[in-house]
């Protein structure tokens, strides 16, 4: 992290440049631009996260408002990362905008950035996910209107929302039983000289939520929780180090229901552990009015670390947890930074910086199952193909970018959509349709959604070695009828199945399918694929104009989809009937109570 940019780049996110260009504006979006004034910041004079928090929930809100036409709460907010603090003086910019509407929530989209008046100069702070869900009406349960993307970055938040949205309604279950798993393995505490006690770290605060805390509706503002929250975190996290910690990240969190004016806010705080440059801190919000029992409100993890004057982490002190609760939080945390860590090295990552093959095990299956499919989404959103052969209507597409080759094959088949995504899931089939896949395993079926393969595919030269290929494929039905069904495929990495002398290991870093239904008969296919030098040599002559050996393979594919158009797929009768669309989170239900 460092501070107020000093080290950031100037260029702002793509959004910027592409609507202004084409003098449009969504018209879900809301901008807020305030300047921190000494009240707003805290003794290093940079702004509180806290006030940065109600400023970003205020500017989504308004915008999922503006949406819906009704009011509504916050339900969650994704993990938020803080690139850079921000100094009094400076000028903040946030920026909301809806970027899909499902049934009663919807996604708002929030980047916030810092302005420097005096030199011009603007940098990213933060970019967030905040789910909101509009409140039910005297009419009844509200029906949101759907988003309409205009603009290609538009058109790729609103298809990476629908996967966005379908790993919020895992994350609790996933984080659960990965928690459980990783903490059985985990070993006793390690004890260690001048390590502080839990207890001397934890803070308890009561809040009395006033009119300026709520909304119209007298709910209470979910950034004014968020900001309490923060508060009360923020003093434990200095009781350990006894210094200014600095909030790097907060981990997703879901509001588990509403408050409103008159409650009483219990807000508890604890450092659940400490590393060697951060530590993570344990914070819950609960809410009472007169003699009533407790009501969970809110539960969040925050990672803080403190700078030295370079702004570098220090290290940090050890901390001594309490017995049996104390424990089973220190053994968690290690286990949530292992999550965290994965998440964000997958999923934060720029797809250029994501390495080709990526160890696979059960803890990152979720996030990498998420970059699988996101990768395959924003290729499908690219508009700048460049149509190179065609023949009997199969077309050959190829773009270029960053010395960066993609290629797409599109065609139409007469077989109704969902029969051609169970033909095309299953790879071991893909033998009888293409030439290049010569053996085709199932080495786990992961779950329902995502299996793992390993394809051998045969020599491009008489004397050379063929090639083999440990796949992760990723199928997803479509959210609804504005999405399409994918087969998402990337390489990764197995220590049961390590490259073999008799095959040269190759990898893919972005392939698959989306299958478009385009009437009850006709469907739409396209094939994508992101060349890696294991890819190339199959495909090269295709792209250089110098072959058409695309056009026999997918011909054959047309024919092996037409040929088998009324059978049944080989997939489990559960993949059949399974649709994450139909998904409701139960957060989303309890705000229509």
């Amino acid at each position: 992290m460092t501070s107020e940019g000093k080290h950031a780049d100037t260029v702002l996110d793509p959004l910027f440049i592409e609507e202004s260009e084409e003098g449009y504006r969504n018209p879900t979006e809301v901008k807020m631009s305030q300047i921190v004034l000494p009240c707003h910041a805290n003794h290093c004079g940079e702004l509180s996260v806290g006030q940065l928090l109600k400023w970003m929930d205020s500017t989504a809100c308004l915008s999922a408002e503006r949406h819906a036409g009704c009011s509504c709460i916050t339900a969650s907010v994704d993990d938020i990362h803080f690139e850079h603090t921000i100094g009094v003086g400076k000028v903040v910019n946030i920026i909301a905008k809806v970027n899909r509407a499902f049934t009663s929530s919807m996604e708002v989209g929030i980047l916030v950035t810092c302005e420097d008046l005096y030199t011009d100069r603007q940098w990213k702070v933060c970019h967030a996910f905040a789910t909101f869900v509009a409140r039910r009406t005297e009419a009844g349960k509200v029906q949101l209107k759907q988003v309409i993307p205009h603009t290609q970055m538009e058109q790729m938040e609103y298809s990476l929302a629908a996967e966005r949205r379908r790993m919020r309604l895992i994350h609790a279950e996933i984080i659960t039983d990965l928690l459980s798993s990783s903490t059985a393995q985990l070993r006793e505490c390690q004890e260690y000289q001048d390590a502080v006690p839990a207890e001397r770290t934890r803070v308890e605060s009561v809040e009395l939520v006033l009119p300026p805390h709520a909304n119209h509706q007298v709910s209470t503002f979910g950034g004014q929780i968020m900001a309490w929250m923060e508060n009360v975190a923020t003093i434990a996290a200095s009781r350990l180090c006894n210094a200014h910690p600095t909030l790097r990240s907060i981990d997703m969190f879901h509001f588990r229901g509403p408050s409103h004016i008159g409650d009483r806010l219990v807000l508890k705080a604890i450092v659940n552990n400490s590393f060697k440059h951060s530590m993570e801190v344990g914070v819950c919000a609960e809410a009472y009015q007169g003699g009533e029992p407790l009501r969970h409100i809110n539960s969040a993890f925050m990672t803080f670390e403190v700078l030295d004057s370079d702004r570098k982490p220090s290290t940090l002190p050890r901390i001594r947890p309490e017995p049996v609760d104390g424990k089973r939080r220190y053994q968690e945390a290690i286990a949530r930074k292992k999550i965290r860590l994965d998440r964000k090295y997958i999923i934060s990552c720029k797809q250029t910086e994501v390495p080709l093959s990526v160890p696979w095990d059960p803890s990152n299956q979720m996030y990498l199952s998420y970059n699988n499919v996101s990768a395959l989404k924003l290729m499908d959103t690219r508009n700048n193909w460049v149509l190179t052969s065609e023949k009997n209507k199969v077309r050959l597409y190829t773009l270029e970018e960053n010395h960066v080759l993609c290629f797409k094959v599109e065609m139409h088949v007469g077989v109704p959509a969902e029969q051609t995504f169970h033909l095309l899931s299953d790879l071991r089939r893909r033998k009888e349709w293409d030439q290049h896949y010569e053996e085709c395993e199932v080495i786990n079926q992961a779950d329902e959604e995502d299996t793992l393969y390993r394809v051998a595919t045969p020599s491009v030269s008489k004397r050379g070695k063929g090639k083999d290929f440990i796949l992760l494929a990723s199928r997803r039905k479509p959210c609804d009828a504005r999405d399409p069904y994918l087969i998402a495929l990337r390489s990764v990495t197995l220590p049961t199945h390590p490259p073999t002398e008799d095959y040269t290991r190759g990898e893919v870093l972005c392939a698959g399918f989306t299958i478009w239904e385009e009437s009850s008969t006709v469907t739409k296919i396209t094939y994508y694929n992101q060349a890696t030098p294991g890819v190339l040599p199959y495909i090269s002559t295709d792209i250089a104009g110098l072959s058409s050996s695309f056009y026999s393979a997918f011909s054959a594919c047309s024919d092996f989809l037409e040929a088998n158009k009324d059978s049944l797929a080989a997939l489990p009768p559960s993949a059949m009937r399974h649709n994450s669309g139909a998904m409701v989170s139960p957060q989303e239900e309890q705000w229509h109570q």
